[in-house]
């Protein structure tokens, strides 16, 4: 498992950023890639520590055989690496640049608080694989006469579409934008990670025989109905995109957005696209010279206080209703699980302010135009604390406290009644199928991703559709050698 002493010779080294002053002032990828030397002594670093908790159930969703890659890697086989990383997970320059490494929580090593360095050595072997010309279409040598079709071109879909078309099916992969990618391409900022790494995997999937059709929204431009009839089995990955309800007063003055048509929007325009989306508001909405409030503490809010800042906004707050995480968790009470523990993100640092443990009571403004945000802190159980309500400035106000379930005009309106649909602890409408057979309530049609699931993480959704396609592949052919 790389070098044996490595960890003990070797310091923790990751990528570093271009400095905030500058990476603001464009909307690009900022990280300085390391040199393959360093790449290769920070796989070494990892030990040979018995139970590899980086890639079971707690550390990485997909499974990946990161003791073996990286050995391969200190080793100078960057062909066998991504042969390897390729075995459990079809987009590793995706999940190496936007997974946020909960296998790096559960190294043995983040017990000394120096983690192997797992996720910039995935990126690294992705990226060094294009360059030496690893990454090449793979067509099935044979075709077995079935015809598959996907619904939604995300991480799930796009997944289940590669895997399905190595397996010798047709497979017909349905968007409703008018570039494939779903919210890979539209929801994540192009700071975190440009588009052109799905446009190749894209180019990929198309040599190996999968056919995109974009700007067709199923269910309202095609009916799943007639997917059904067309099509042997039909997978349904659209993801869950409705805005989680916030219920604050003033939410209808004219400065506040849901998050996520403020983010669609960006990416349009970085990528020369019409901001017109089916699905979210087309009016333009910008931060320049603005003051700027993030409310919630997630993934999407950090994307919108970047995404601000790179449009020129005075000043940004983002809010959050938890309490203050501790610098350090206590590693033998957490570990190897998912530390709850103060973290900031590459946007955060760009200069936003965080104001946490605090409620957001109301959106105020004058005319019907937003002129601040009303605040007070909270206790422990998330109620306000008299006397303790202030007003933050805002002209601008982003709402991303998180996801309720898939759009429910087109694919669930019109198999309204025959999908069976359930709702979780947290109020998201998901589609009921379980993790074995992905299978729904409606003959022929299977669901995988978030949702399924609900709002999850990219690496997760690569899961789900790679594990959707093999039981699909099962269920036509009555066998499989897909991997789960």
């Amino acid at each position: 498992m790389g070098k044996v002493t490595g960890f003990l010779e070797i310091d923790r080294q990751v990528a570093k950023y271009q400095p905030a002053s500058d990476r603001i002032r464009h909307f690009r990828e900022f990280t300085i890639p390391m040199s393959d030397q360093e790449v290769q002594k920070q796989a070494a670093r990892c030990m040979d520590c018995g139970i590899p908790y980086c890639h079971g159930p707690t550390g990485c969703p997909v499974h990946n055989q990161i003791p073996d890659w990286n050995d391969l890697v200190y080793n100078n086989n960057w062909e066998a690496a991504i042969q390897n990383l390729h075995s459990t997970n079809n987009f590793p320059e995706f999940t190496g640049r936007v997974c946020p490494a909960p296998c790096e929580e559960a190294c043995t090593l983040n017990l000394e608080d120096t983690p192997v360095a797992i996720k910039t050595v995935e990126q690294a072997i992705a990226d060094k694989a294009y360059e030496l010309g690893f990454i090449r279409p793979q067509p099935a040598t044979v075709h077995t006469g079935k015809k598959v079709a996907i619904v939604g071109s995300g991480p799930a879909g796009m997944a289940a579409a590669q895997q399905l078309g190595r397996a010798g099916h047709e497979v017909h992969v349905y968007e409703r934008e008018s570039k494939p990618g779903g919210l890979l391409r539209y929801g994540i900022p192009d700071f975190k990670m440009e588009k052109n790494f799905i446009d190749r995997r894209v180019e990929q999937m198309k040599g190996e025989g999968v056919t995109f059709h974009c700007g067709v929204n199923v269910g309202v431009d095609v009916k799943v109905e007639q997917l059904l009839a067309d099509h042997d089995a039909v997978l349904y990955c659209g993801g869950s995109e409705t805005p989680r309800e916030a219920g604050i007063p003033g939410i209808e003055l004219s400065g506040v957005h849901d998050a996520m048509p403020y983010l669609v929007q960006q990416n349009k325009r970085v990528g020369r696209e019409n901001i017109d989306s089916v699905g979210w508001a087309s009016d333009p909405i910008l931060a320049g010279a603005k003051h700027v409030v993030v409310v919630g503490g997630g993934d999407t809010a950090s994307d919108c206080v970047g995404t601000a800042f790179r449009q020129g906004a005075v000043k940004v707050t983002q809010l959050d209703i938890r309490p203050q995480p501790p610098e350090k968790e206590d590693k033998l009470a957490v570990w190897p699980f998912w530390a709850t523990k103060m973290r900031t993100s590459s946007s955060q640092a760009e200069g936003a302010i965080r104001e946490f443990q605090v409620a957001t009571l109301e959106f105020v403004g004058e005319d019907g135009v937003l002129t601040g945000v009303k605040c007070c802190e909270v206790d422990e159980r998330r109620k306000p604390i008299a006397g303790t309500e202030f007003i933050i400035k805002a002209d601008l106000a982003f709402i991303a406290i998180g996801f309720s379930g898939p759009f429910k005009d087109s694919v669930l309106k019109e198999l309204d009644g025959k999908l069976t649909l359930n709702t979780d602890r947290r109020g998201s409408t998901n589609v009921v199928a379980d993790d074995r057979d992905y299978k729904t309530s409606v003959d022929k049609l299977w669901t995988a991703g978030d949702v399924r699931r609900g709002q999850s993480l990219v690496v997760w959704a690569i899961r789900e559709g790679r594990q959707a396609a093999r039981a699909i592949d099962e269920a036509l052919m009555g066998s499989t050698v897909l991997p789960r």
